[in-house]
Formats: structure tokens, sequence, C-alpha cells
């Protein structure tokens, strides 16, 4: 192992670190350092550099960071010993001879991938002998032409024990063929009989990133079940870690700055006819943490691709579960859904490509779909279930490990609980069935007249208010916990408290993991942060810490200022109303129920915390 360290520290002096990066993607050289577009991820401005004397990469992005080796191994897709081999024959270096065990182990696995080489190709032979012309007129049929058979390399498995016999005259034995899923033994008692593992089926090689097939997917050709099959787990295969087709779909994923996921490998082959080269698929399982990182990879926000039936749906929604968990700045899921229940290749033989590459365009985020897991055909009738329905969505957002996604999740779902579930939700109803009179006196409704939005905005904080509890939440931090979500029910009356209150919640939910912070603390992070002019703007902050005010005192004030806003906001309301009903040639029964439920809105405020009417 020191031999091999040492070998690698001669690789890194003898090898430019610019000219093997420079080698996948175009460096442009900016002072002492290379910058270029990471080709890691997606992106549009450079944030990846390259530093020839320090002999390392980093990006800015995504933080990617590492020497040559390590830049060959995930580049590429190459192993560690295959990536050192590669540098060396670079650098004209001849590797150093390993101790047995290694050597044992690095040569067993070259073996493996040239077993599964060989099968590769009795496979796509056997797709043209006559036994397997049902086979080959199968893959004609889905429209897949010799160009498509020769890219993706498919082939027939005979319903014979041929691949084991060719295998054998090779020298391959019956262990090995086993190991790699390529036989079986029969399950019968007292038999021991080895037989192919595949047979009777059109054939789908696997490959890994280097592009060394690895494992087989298998479609039966009769009515016999499991219709697709997959190898089973290998020393060389786990297919929980691998996207079928990534191995031709990374190139063209960077060029497109997007991957497509679909549900199979038999939609990959589809699309790449129709043109759409950068898509992948899952192995027979839902998509997984360690495939959605491959597919990040590639490009910051994968497009996952499912058929518009019961399925897909499902489909799609366990992958917001595998995703939240690891969702990062920047990185996400989005997704389409096809018409008709149709899959990629119906989709595409029924409307073409262009009608594709346009729904490619009208994509769901995630965060719409976490929404509509939660909310669609799920009854929200009364509070108790529209509690239910809040209660699911904030543990889901729970389990988002970044604090600075979470924190916008949790932010962007009050939101829709409240214009979807709360007070918005019936004034938009209203909305969109009421008969009231505009402002130039034409009517909406059944006479056909203007239509008039209602849309009630947030209640809006005046800005003495926000700089009171800005300031209470300065002096005890604990407030900040207690008021936060209640705060994103206002509007902020300037974008620089909005923007303090975000930060003083980061700053927060941070220090509460860490074991809470004092008030002086928090003021100091947040000048870190860039706060300072805003907290000198907070005159109120300085009377408490004059005033020494106790917490019950602050937290009283707090609720009582709000209420009264909230009043303030159904006082105007009231009167626009009555002042719309009053001037109306006739009013319908919803005019009169909203009208009613601002009026009890109202009392039910005022006695909450006996306001002085």
């Amino acid at each position: 192992m020191a031999d091999l360290q040492k070998f690698i520290e001669e690789l890194r002096a003898k090898v430019s670190i610019v000219d093997v990066v420079g080698a996948k993607v175009k460096l442009i050289r900016k002072g002492r350092e290379y910058q270029a577009c990471c080709p890691f991820h997606n992106e549009k401005t450079p944030s990846f550099t390259v530093n020839e004397a320090k002999g390392f990469y980093h990006c800015f992005g995504c933080g990617a960071h590492g020497d040559i080796v390590k830049f060959e191994m995930e580049a590429n897709g190459l192993p560690f010993l295959e990536a050192i081999k590669k540098l060396a024959d670079k650098a004209g270096l001849e590797m150093p001879k390993l101790s047995h065990e290694k050597s044992a182990q690095a040569e067993e696995r070259k073996n493996l991938y040239e077993i599964m080489e060989m099968a590769v190709q009795y496979f796509e032979r056997c797709l043209r002998l006559p036994e397997g012309r049902h086979g080959l007129e199968y893959f004609y049929h889905r429209g897949f032409d010799d160009a498509i058979l020769s890219k993706f390399r498919l082939g027939y498995a005979p319903a014979n024990n041929g691949l084991k016999a060719w295998l054998a005259s090779k020298g391959v034995s019956e262990h090995e063929m086993m190991e790699l899923g390529l036989a079986a033994m029969s399950s019968r008692e007292g038999s021991n009989r080895v037989f192919d593992f595949f047979r009777d089926r059109v054939i789908i090689p696997i490959f890994d990133k280097a592009n060394r097939p690895i494992a087989f997917g298998g479609r039966v050709m009769n009515d016999g079940q499991p219709k697709y099959l997959n190898s089973p787990e290998t020393p060389i295969f786990n297919k929980r870690h691998v996207l079928y087709n990534l191995n031709n779909a990374r190139e063209k994923g960077y060029e497109a700055k997007n991957i497509i996921v679909c549900e199979g490998y038999m939609d990959v082959i589809a699309l790449s006819k129709y043109g759409f080269e950068y898509a992948v698929a899952p192995l027979g399982t839902a998509l997984t943490e360690d495939q959605i990182a491959e597919a990040w990879k590639v490009c910051n926000e994968p497009t996952l691709c499912f058929d518009g039936d019961g399925a897909g749906i499902k489909a799609a929604i366990r992958s917001v579960d595998r995703a939240l968990p690891i969702l990062k700045p920047g990185y996400s899921l989005k997704y389409v859904f096809l018409p008709d229940k149709q899959d990629p290749d119906e989709f595409l033989k029924d409307k073409g490509h262009d009608a594709f590459a346009e729904y490619l365009q009208n994509t769901m985020p995630l965060v719409d779909l976490l929404w509509k897991k939660n909310t669609e055909n799920v009854p929200a009738a009364t509070p108790e279930q529209k509690a239910l329905i809040e209660k699911n969505i904030f543990e889901e957002v729970a389990k988002i490990a970044d604090e600075q996604v979470k924190g916008y999740y949790r932010q962007a779902m009050k939101e829709r609980v409240y214009n979807e579930l709360g007070r918005g939700a019936w004034q938009q109803s209203y909305a969109k069935n009421k008969n009231f009179t505009s402002r130039n006196g034409k009517r909406n409704g059944l006479d056909g007249g203007v239509k008039v939005e209602v849309v009630r905005p947030k209640t809006s904080l005046d800005e003495l208010v926000v700089k009171f509890i800005l300031s209470a939440m300065l002096y005890y931090p604990e407030l900040v916990g207690e008021y936060e979500e209640k705060m994103s029910m206002f509007a902020m009356p300037a974008p620089e408290w909005q923007k303090l209150f975000e930060a003083m919640t980061a700053v927060y939910v941070d220090a509460e993991e860490e074991g809470g912070l004092t008030s002086d603390d928090f003021c100091e992070k947040l000048k870190q942060q860039g706060m300072a002019k805003n907290l000198a703007a907070l005159w109120e902050l300085k009377m408490f810490r004059l005033q020494k005010p106790l917490l019950n005192v602050l937290r009283q004030e707090i609720e009582t200022k709000m209420l009264e806003v909230q009043v303030r906001q159904l006082d105007g309301e009231i009167k626009e109303c009555l002042n719309k009903l009053s001037n109306a040639e006739s009013f319908s029964e919803d005019d009169y129920n909203y009208y009613q439920n601002l009026k009890k809105e109202r009392q039910a405020l005022i006695e909450s915390q006996n306001i002085q009417d």
C-alpha cells in the first residue's frame, strides 16, 4: 500500500491536472487558476476551478473537489485502480506490483467483466440466428431499427442452455456463471442441475458508467411471468446504485442540461430513437437515493417522466419520499405525467418528438407534487380534516435534512395551507361565485358583465408593529420559535424587514440544534450575515434593553398588536362589502354569507383577546 501511495504522488507530480481536466471540459485561464462549467452538475456560470500549482480542482457550486485520480474516477466512471492505470499510461509509467491478495482481487474482477462481455456477444449473435427470429421481430415491431439494436447491444436468450454450454467451452466455471447471475441451480429437491438464468427472452444489457457490462434485463417472449426479469445482485452489480443507460446518457445530458428518468429500459430506448438520448431508468425498483445522486451529477433538476396511469402516479409519489431527506440547495426533481395513461413509447408514436419536447417544458416541481400527494382526493371539509392534512404535510417537510431547504419548504407549505385550506380558500371560492357590482357599475355573473376578482391578500403588518415584534424576538430569541409560523401569515411592509425576519429564523433554527443562544449572540450572528443596518434601525430593541420587560409582557403585546391589525383589515373589508351590497340592485346568498363570515371572524378575534371595540 505504501508503494502504491508513493506511485500516486509520482503521478501527481508528472501528470498535469490541467491536461487531465482539460480533456473533459474547456478550461479558461483566470489569473493563477483555470475556470470552466462544472462537469459534475449543470450550470450556466462557471464555478469550477482548477489549480495547477496545488494540483486539485474545486467546484463552488456543487462542492466537487479532488485530485487527478479522483477526477478520472468521477468524470469517467472508473474504479480506483483503473483510474491510476490510465494516468500511468498517460505518464509513461509502469504500475507498481500490488500485493498478491490485491492483485488477485483486481484480476478476478477483471475476469468477471470479461465473462459478462462474452455473454453480451453471445446474446447479440443469437438475435440474428433463426432461433432468435421472433426476438428480432419483437424489436422491429417496437420500431427499433438496426442502429438502435447496435447502440444498445440488444440480444436474445434462447430457450435452451446455450449460454452455459458456450461459456463452459471458453473455460468459464459454473460457479462463475452463477456468481454473475448468468446461470442458476434448479430448485427441485435433490437436483443439482445448473441452467441458464435467462431463457426465451429478448435481452437488454446493462452497463456501468465505464461502459462495461454488469447485468442484463430480459423480457419474456410468451405469456410467462415475470414479464421482465433483471439479473440478481452480483459482485459487480447493485441495482440500487445503477441507472440504466447512464453510460450513454451522461454526455448527452450535459449538453441538454437535463436528464430524463423513465420507468423502464424500453422507455429509454424508445426515447433515444426519437432523439432524446439523455434518458435513464432504475432497474425494477423505485428510484433510490443513490440513483437520484447519480442523476444530480448530470443536472441539478432531473425530469422524472411517468406513465399517466395509477402505477405511474405511485412511482412518482415514492420518488418524493426518497428525495425529501436528501434535498439540498439547488438540487431537486421535476415531473412530467403523460396523458391518456400512455408510456413514452406510445406517446412518441402517437404525437411525435415536438409534442414530447413541449411536455418537457411544462414540468411539475417536487414541491407541487408534495402538496398534491397530501391533498388530492383527501377529505378537507371539516377543521379536523384540514388539520390532519396540515399535520401530514409538515411531518413530511420535517424529513428534509438541509435546514435551509427545509425552511423554504415550510414557508411554501404554510402559504398553501392558508390559501387553499384556510381563510384564503373560502375567500377565493367566494370570489369565483360572487355577483358583486364592480366600481364601474358593471356586474359579473349571470348577466355576463366584467369579472371582478377579489382575491384576499395577506394581512399586512405596519412598520411600527413589525419593528416591535422583531425587537422582542431579538431580546427573547425563544419568541422566534413561538411566532415564526404565525408571522408567515402576514405580509411585511418592506423587503428589508422580510429579509431580516428570514435571517433571524435561519439563525435561530441553527442555534437551537446547538443548544440555543443569547440575545447578544443572536445580534452578533445577524451582523455577520450583513444585517447590521437593519438592526441599527430597531430603536425598540434599545428600549427593551433599558426597560428589561418580562417575557410574558412582550408575548401579550405581540398577540394584541397582531390581533388589532387583523381586526382593522376586517373592518375595512366589512365596510367595502357593505358599500357594494348597498349599491347593488340585488345580491345573492353567497354575498350575504360572505358578509356574515367577516363579521363572525371579527367577533371571534375580539373575544379571543378582549380587544376594546
